[in-house]
């Protein structure tokens, strides 16, 4: 008889995650078993459960911040030993050979699979992992501070990039990955503006404890133009509201998987060669290079726990609004 996990796994969308025995994975040709400590509850979770992204695989286990240790090697996987520590982001697979893979654009390959979403993921006692999508961890964070550091952390760190230079950078939306990538611009010497939901005291005194010179309501005009913003909330009429504030010249950056429609908006806030881009999903070198960035900051997480059995919980604060900082299962 094959061992038995406990998992959180998804039906169908508006339902709620059901918590199930399922046969443990075997890591397979190529990849990893691994013994989830801790596992991030991320936006794109609930848009998974939420039905706002199109074709999950079928009884999915949701899940993309995944931390834990090694405990099974697959057939022809040399870059892990027994017992060490790694994390899963979201990208769990692609195919290495389209254009956009050799191009360097692995992100946008059409053939990708993602954990959480089309492959399981961690929001269960063990999973099965591509060992070349998988990182090793700094061994300063926690289990559970390392866990929003793999899709919170990374999408914010692709998302500071494509702003490019800019140095007064206004944020919409201020959750998980926004209180990773203040820490991060802050550092490199730029200027952070919170934008949160009316009335988010507690979001605001983030925000300003980490670093941003000034925090308000989406609703607010900054206090002087922006070179950029980046959009986290996935609400469609930031965008205008966002054009609004950038300078000409400026850009505005959509980091989110999903948005709501995003409603007409007058050429005047799009003219003077201002930019509207997407991020989408992320590269093992966006990886990589935000792993190590992300000791020299020193980034902190501020997390909270919640049982595995407890997903849906932690989901609803995410949905409501609630959560300050970055929720985190842990398989306790």
């Amino acid at each position: 008889m094959r061992p038995t996990m406990r998992a959180m796994q998804f039906d169908a969308a508006g339902r709620p995650l059901v918590l199930r025995m399922l046969d443990t994975p075997a890591a397979g040709d190529g990849r990893v078993l691994i013994k989830v400590a801790a596992c991030g509850v991320c936006r794109t979770d609930l848009h998974v459960v939420d039905g706002d992204l199109p074709s999950p695989k079928r009884h999915v286990v949701p899940g993309h911040e995944v931390v834990g240790t090694v405990v099974g090697l697959g057939r022809g996987v040399e870059t892990f030993v027994l017992g060490e520590r790694v994390g899963v982001p979201w990208l769990g697979w692609t195919c290495g050979a389209c254009g956009y893979c050799l191009g360097g654009r692995e992100n946008l390959c059409d053939n990708a699979r993602f954990t959480g979403y089309t492959v399981d993921g961690g929001y269960a006692e063990y999973m099965a992992a591509d060992a070349r999508y998988c990182f090793r961890l700094p061994a300063t964070y926690s289990d559970v501070q390392a866990a929003p550091l793999l899709c919170a952390g990374l999408i914010g760190y692709r998302a500071l990039q494509a702003a490019g230079a800019a140095r007064r950078v206004g944020i919409y939306g201020f959750g998980a990955a926004a209180h990773i990538v203040t820490q991060v611009a802050c550092h490199e010497g730029r200027e952070i503006l919170a934008f949160t939901r009316q009335g988010d005291s507690a979001a605001q005194e983030l925000a300003r404890s980490l670093g941003a010179s000034w925090a308000g309501s989406s609703e607010e005009k900054p206090p002087g133009p922006l070179d950029a913003a980046i959009l986290f909330a996935p609400v469609g009429n930031l965008v205008p509201r966002a054009l609004q504030a950038v300078r000409k010249g400026g850009i505005v950056v959509c980091a989110g998987i999903h948005m709501s429609d995003i409603p007409a908006f007058a050429y005047s806030l799009l003219w003077g060669e201002r930019r509207i881009v997407s991020v989408a999903n992320l590269t093992r070198a966006d990886g990589e290079a935000f792993l190590a960035i992300a000791p020299t900051v020193p980034v902190r997480t501020v997390a909270v726990p919640y049982p595995l059995a407890a997903a849906n919980s932690a989901l609803d604060a995410l949905r409501a609004g609630t959560l300050t900082g970055a929720a985190v299962l842990t398989m306790d």
